[in-house]
């Protein structure tokens, strides 16, 4: 399991990064490749490499994700006309640093979630 990511390294400010939201559990940062208007990182302040690494004792900060999305998204202005929140888990899925984050997406239409196959 990884002791050490680039995430670790914005929790502690060690990167400089647009940290929007931080506190005991959480940070949130503004991805640096925003794929819409508004793209923010949500993290765990302890590494949790992905969803399948979850236990027990990490659902305060699971639940504290969730609740930061919703602040964000409100302080955002994104509420109204939607957003999107995003958790991939594993290379098939897209996840490419292995410290559990998940991708609040909004500001325009974000279209199908998925392409069909060809």
């Amino acid at each position: 399991m990884p002791e050490e990511t680039i995430f670790s390294k914005i929790i502690r400010r060690e990167i400089p990064s647009d940290i929007v939201y931080q506190d005991d559990l959480v940070t949130a940062f503004r991805d640096v490749s925003p794929q819409a208007p508004t793209h923010v990182l949500i993290v765990p302040n302890h590494l949790i490499p992905t969803m399948a690494d979850v236990a027990a004792d990490d659902e305060p900060a699971l639940g504290r994700m969730m609740s930061v999305a919703a602040r964000i998204a409100d302080e955002e202005g994104i509420v109204d006309d939607g957003y999107r929140l995003i958790v991939n888990c594993g290379r098939n899925a897209g996840q490419e640093v292995f410290h559990l984050h998940m991708h609040l997406l909004g500001g325009r239409a974000l279209g199908p979630m998925l392409r069909p196959q060809v």
